[in-house]
Order: structure tokens, then sequence, then C-alpha cells
């Protein structure tokens, strides 16, 4: 049955999927947790509810059978019309939720993972986890703590190995103008909640440092004919998308 620790229960099913030679990776909040001891920041702290991770698009077959052995529920009508990109379980004795992004991570936008989810071997890269905090439009406080947490506890660079990839990052925003736009509005967020957190000086220069240094490389990048052509139109058409609550069913 699933384990009392959220922390410790997703770290199980990441492992057991190993173990069966099925990849699934972290992402959420857990995976900022796992990368960022800031998190137990006393300004940054935060609850965590629920799981979610990411899968390749081959393997959710195998996927539905894991949670299953692993003591969960499935959404059974959800799964049925969405379950090419989209999975959802319940640990229904601690009243959380599984959701499993196939493929690529969609919500506000569209981010692809399945290319680069063996960078990491229990959740998905940080450059992608910092874009699914960016690409949210209706960014709450717990998203800006996680910004804050990756900012803090790791420099902005060109690798993957605890250093958050700008050239993965102005990769995608450059070719796609709503996921900039967005990235942009989001950091103006962060930016101003950064005036209201309680830290300590050095903490408040190294923030300040990286979120300028990830918000100019955004800006600067090269930007392709389609993002150029989506410029065009700018705000005069929705550039997002509000995901809806899925209720259990």
């Amino acid at each position: 049955m699933p384990l009392d620790n959220i922390q410790d229960e997703a770290l199980r099913v990441v492992q057991t999927a190993q173990q069966q030679g099925i990849t699934l990776r972290l992402l959420g909040g857990l995976a900022v947790r796992l990368h960022s001891e800031s998190a137990k920041h006393r300004s940054l702290t935060r609850p965590y509810p629920d799981i979610d991770f990411a899968t390749p698009n081959k393997q959710a077959a195998r996927i539905e059978k894991l949670f299953d052995a692993l003591g969960y529920v499935p959404n059974k009508n959800f799964n049925l019309f969405n379950g090419d990109v989209r999975l959802l379980f319940y640990d229904e004795a601690h009243g959380r939720q599984i959701d499993i992004f196939i493929a690529q991570f969609s919500m506000c936008h569209k981010i692809p993972i399945t290319d680069r989810l063996g960078k990491d071997a229990l959740t998905i890269p940080l450059a992608e986890l910092m874009l699914t905090k960016l690409q949210i439009y209706e960014m709450n406080e717990k998203d800006i703590r996680d910004i804050c947490a990756l900012l803090l506890d790791h420099p902005i660079g060109e690798t993957d190995d605890e250093t958050i990839n700008v050239k993965r990052i102005t990769q995608l925003t450059g070719d796609d103008w709503g996921l900039w736009k967005t990235s942009m509005l989001s950091i103006g967020k962060v930016k101003r909640y950064m005036q209201t957190v309680d830290m300590e000086e050095r903490e408040h220069d190294t923030l300040r440092a990286r979120l300028g240094g990830l918000e100019a490389a955004i800006e600067t990048a090269p930007k392709s004919m389609k993002w150029k052509m989506r410029e065009r139109v700018g705000e005069k058409v929705k550039w997002y998308e509000l995901p809806e609550e899925v209720r259990r069913g």
C-alpha cells in the first residue's frame, strides 16, 4: 500500500518502475524538493498534496499495471478518453491524486519531455521542471516558491548536471511565442514576490542575479520564424490554455 510520507512514496514508485524497466520521472513540487534544500526554507516551504510523473508514450499500458500493483485506483473514465496523453490514479487511503503526463507536459502550454527523460534518474531535467512552473498563466504562491527554491540552489548554465539549462529553456521559448510570453509574465510575478519574502540579503542577491540572468537569456535568445509570426498577432488572440481541474469519476 502507498506509504504515509509522500516523498518516500514518490521515490518508491519511481524505483519500483525502474526495477521493471519502466521510465517514470517526477515533476511538480516534489521534484523541486528532491533537488532543492531551499524548498524547506521558512519562507518557501509548502504542502505537497499530490504526486506528478512523466513517462514516454510507449509505456502507458505498463504504467496502468504498475499503479494497480502499487495499490492505486484508476480514474477509469478519464484514462479511457485521455490515456494517450495523461493518466490519473488515486491513493484513497491518503486522499492523493497521481497525475501522469505522457510524451509531453500539457497544461497552459505544451512542453516536450520524452527525449530528455534520461538526463536525471528521478525527475525530469531542471530546465523542463522550471518551465512547467513558468508556463502557468494563473500562477499561485506555491509555484512561485518552487521557482525561488530552484533558483536558490541551482546556477543558470548550459548543462543539466544540477544546473538549470538555459540553452534548453531558450530553445523552447524561442520557438513558441505563447510559452515565451507566459514565462516572461511569470518572471515578473516572481520578481514582485521576492520583494515581500523574508530572506537573508545574500539569498535575495542570489535570486535577483539568477532570475535576472534567466530573464535576459529568454528575452535575447534567437527566435524562430514561427515565433515571429505569432508575435505579430500578440495578445489579440489568447496564447494560453486554462486547464480544468479534473474531478474524480
